[in-house]
């Protein structure tokens, strides 16, 4: 069984409590610290946005269609769907020549509840660009144009219909820079369908902790895909707001961090970061996928941990990995506490986790 990550405290009881591993390595493999099975594959579903957008990038996509930092980070992003992310996420399709009937990614109402509430009292129905994964799949359909040179009479229209399936040639780019990344073969590792379609597929945390110290420094990628993990991360750091939106944890702590930290969630209780001046990746599963309060607990308590920090910083920073809970009066009911055991997990030996 993993260990307890988290606690949930109510007065001085613990309620209940969260499970799971966390895998902080180099760009060289090695493990700075782990806890918990970190060689067990999962599905990292939206942690691995960055990877999946490394070839928009390499591809020269990016710089052939013009796209901005904050068409960049949103191509990395899980955002809320609100207006900014749609309209951010159109201009990227416009400048490809196409609209948001070419994303393949699907419909939901915005994540969040006021973006919602906008829609809902102007008469509006949301759209695919509304989805959380407009921006993954507007950049999907933005490498497309980089792909589509030479291939006879399809149109590019024709040439992006079906990019979510495997065997399309977006896909395939995708996927060898998945992994080339992680050094994981995705050919024999258990595969299924992600929430916006694509294909997904089972990697260890040790991967993919391995696949982000790469990203934050360029060791171990082709000189393309490092040169497309810099200019990404630097979008981000630029436009960190794109990348989840009002309120979210990744986009607090960009904002606040800046360059030292790339964080990316995925769902079912996946997190991955990039720390650069450390040189460190790090990847995150919580066993029962709690999202919304766990893995941003865990995180919180690793960057603590890895990243030097001022006051303000690290005061900031403990404010979510000891994070408190209040009803809907604002009464302080408890509070989320990350296991000590995080605390000094930078000075861990992997031997002794």
């Amino acid at each position: 069984m993993n260990p307890i990550l988290v606690n949930v405290m109510r007065r001085d009881v613990i309620e209940s409590f969260h499970c799971g591993a966390v895998a902080v390595l180099d760009a060289d493999g090695g493990v700075l610290a782990s806890l918990g099975d970190i060689d067990r594959p999962i599905f990292p579903r939206s942690a691995v946005k960055v990877l999946q957008a490394l070839p928009l990038v390499a591809s020269g996509a990016a710089d052939r269609l013009g796209l901005t930092d904050a068409e960049l980070a949103l191509a990395c992003a899980s955002h809320n769907g609100e207006d900014l992310h749609a309209q951010t996420a159109a201009r990227m399709l416009a400048k490809a020549g196409l609209d948001a009937s070419a994303l393949e990614c699907g419909t939901h109402w915005p994540y969040l509840d006021t973006a919602s509430r906008v829609l809902a009292m102007q008469g509006r129905e949301p759209d695919a660009l509304n989805n959380n994964c407009s921006g993954k799949h507007a950049g999907f359909v933005c490498l497309a144009c980089a792909l589509h040179d030479g291939t006879g009479g399809l149109n590019l229209r024709q040439y992006v219909r079906g990019y979510v399936k495997a065997g399309h040639p977006v896909m395939r780019e995708v996927t060898a820079a998945l992994q080339a990344a992680t050094g994981h073969d995705l050919a024999h590792t258990p595969q299924g369908v992600d929430g916006c379609s694509i294909p997904t597929f089972a990697v260890p945390l040790r991967k993919l902790a391995l696949a982000f110290a790469r990203v934050g420094t360029g060791i171990g990628l082709s000189e393309g895909h490092a040169a497309a993990a810099k200019r990404l991360r630097a979008a981000v750091a630029s436009a960190p707001f794109m990348v989840a939106g009002s309120g979210r944890f990744d986009t607090r702590v960009m904002e606040r961090l800046g360059e030292r930290v790339f964080c990316k969630v995925g769902a079912e209780g996946v997190f991955c970061a990039a720390l650069p001046e450390r040189g460190l990746g790090v990847a995150i599963k919580i066993d029962d996928g709690n999202n919304a309060r766990a893995c941003e607990v865990v995180m919180a308590a690793v960057i603590e941990a890895c990243v030097a920090l001022g006051n303000e910083d690290a005061q900031f920073m403990r404010s979510l990995s000891d994070a408190t809970l209040t009803n809907w009066n604002g009464i302080e009911v408890g509070r989320l506490v990350a296991a000590p055991l995080l605390r000094t997990l930078a000075g861990k030996p992997a031997s002794s986790a």
